[in-house]
């Protein structure tokens, strides 16, 4: 299987008849290879996104998105560390996106996360984003109260202004050279209780358990709604969603790096092409260093 046709096993780009439940977080489509291989072929796409990564550098034109949305125990950070090692650090950024600040909760919502998106030439890498404002921050109403609204702008239709706010932004980026794809790893309420035990059970791995990770895990009917809603009401040609199953950490990596390759292998990247002026300047630095004793 190609990777464009993986990726497009789960990209959403119409989401008004999107259903959560047609995507099976176990799913590995009709890849049948093993681990190895996977493994192998992996690092065949790592060895690509490096070569369009070093094209967008030189070239400085367009920038790249990768937004990560999940819920905790999904694997975002291991996806994240996996499918971009084989990237120059020069030109890709990665932000962690945490419960926000006094001063980000000053300003508006989308705000800490313009201040640090990708410049042209670099890969910029959300690890949670502003779609947590219209996740958790539905799913945890109390939140919203924290924000210190005007009153009068808290009404019943605030998720549905929020999600027309995304696509105006999205739209906005797009249309100045941002190449958006987003991932909503998908892994299963089964999958999650596993991965959770494993942190309680391995000392080595106590340090990534955090209490109220189940406390939220009682409201997963509640997020499974957030989630279907904002991609059904977000996702575009423009800025498409990637539902990858993650219950199999090896497929999702596999699908998230095929994904972002097809992605940029659509932008036609190359490496700027010296005019006949700089070829001579070329030359003759050339024949300036074959010259010294």
């Amino acid at each position: 299987m190609s990777r464009a046709d993986l990726a497009s096993l789960y990209k959403v780009t119409d989401g008004r008849k999107f259903k959560l439940s047609d995507y099976d977080p176990a799913d590995c489509g009709d890849l049948d290879i093993n681990k190895a291989e996977a493994k192998e072929r992996l690092e065949q796409d790592i060895k690509s996104l490096s070569e369009l990564q070093e094209k967008l550098y030189a070239q400085d034109r367009w920038s790249v998105l990768l937004i990560f949305q999940a819920m905790d125990a999904a694997g975002k950070d291991s996806a994240i560390e996996h499918v971009m090692k084989g990237i120059n650090p020069q030109g890709c950024q990665v932000h962690s996106f945490k419960a926000p600040s006094a001063i980000e909760l000053d300003h508006d919502y989308m705000w800490r996360t313009s201040c640090a998106l990708p410049e042209r030439g670099r890969i910029g890498v959300f690890n949670r984003s502003y779609y947590e404002e219209v996740l958790v921050v539905r799913v945890r109403p109390e939140i919203l109260g924290k924000q210190r609204l005007p009153q009068d702008l808290v009404t019943k239709n605030i998720w549905q202004e929020r999600y027309e706010d995304i696509r105006g932004f999205e739209r906005y980026l797009a249309r100045n050279g941002t190449l958006i794809l987003k991932f909503f790893l998908n892994v299963s309420k089964e999958e999650q209780k596993k991965r959770f035990l494993d942190r309680i059970d391995e000392p080595d791995k106590n340090w990534k358990f955090n209490p109220g990770d189940v406390a939220e895990r009682a409201l997963w009917n509640q997020y499974m709604s957030a989630y279907e809603d904002a991609i059904r009401n977000t996702a575009s040609e423009h800025a498409p969603w990637y539902v990858v199953p993650a219950d199999k950490k090896w497929y999702t990596r596999l699908v998230v790096a095929a994904a972002i390759d097809e992605a940029m292998q659509g932008l036609n990247l190359q490496f700027p092409k010296v005019d006949s002026v700089g070829l001579e300047e070329i030359r003759k630095s050339r024949e300036a260093l074959m010259n010294e004793k």
